[in-house]
């Protein structure tokens, strides 16, 4: 078993469990190399702490902010992106706990960000199994939502997609589309890149793991070509 003494020192947490904690970090990849591992992936445990973060975030912004809902939704869906969540994973050190596959460790790209954001999530679901609600909600707390003023700030709460619709039809009258331009990789870890259109203007390309992401990223870069930020 990996020792997670470091990790729970840094972070203040104990588990009462550590096959839990374990069982976190482990990737599906890990498991195809290793099929007689003790473990199983993080997979169930990703699933139920996604649950708990979004509860969590979505409680605090009802309580703080007297905000429209379509605000906070926003604010909330940048809180809990991969960006956001690979990110803080990264300043606490997860990668270096990470089990993985030889191929999936060396890949420092948009992979590793979308494995370290849901090991946050796998992190989330172990701590509630381990240690209920109210710890989750002081971790969610102490290293998720005080992201809040920076993301308000910097203005990666906003939609680009909606944006850029809004701004195309006031400047062009024309509603942009999207067109897959090209994917790559295995069913459960493709890539995608999207391009945007004016007609049939290409404005922009955007790459993403899923089509959203890639649209998404497609609209911010077209903002930007556009300068209508």
């Amino acid at each position: 078993m990996i020792d997670f003494s470091k990790l729970e020192k840094k972070l203040n947490i104990e588990f009462i469990n550590k096959s839990l904690l374990e069982q976190a970090f482990c990737h599906r990849s890990y498991l195809n190399e290793n099929p007689g591992f003790h473990s199983d992936h993080n997979e169930r445990l990703e699933f139920l702490g996604d649950a708990v973060l979004e509860l969590v975030v979505t409680e605090y912004l009802f309580k703080e902010y007297n905000n429209p809902e379509g605000e906070m939704t926003n604010w909330r869906a940048a809180l809990v992106n991969a960006i956001t969540l690979s990110g803080i994973a990264q300043d606490l050190g997860f990668g270096d706990y990470l089990l993985l596959s030889k191929g999936e460790s060396k890949d420092t790209g948009k992979a590793r960000q979308y494995i370290l954001a849901n090991t946050i999530e796998a992190f989330l679901g172990a701590l509630y199994l381990d240690q209920g609600y109210e710890k989750c909600k002081v971790f969610i707390e102490d290293y998720i939502i005080k992201e809040l003023p920076r993301i308000l700030k910097d203005g990666s709460h906003r939609d680009a997609k909606s944006y850029f619709q809004e701004m195309a039809q006031e400047k062009t009258r024309i509603t942009p589309t999207y067109k897959v331009m090209k994917d790559w990789g295995p069913d459960h870890a493709k890539s995608f890149v999207v391009g945007v259109f004016l007609d049939k203007e290409l404005v922009a390309e955007g790459e993403g793991l899923s089509k959203q992401e890639a649209e998404e990223s497609a609209a911010k870069n077209g903002l930007k070509i556009k300068n209508w930020n």
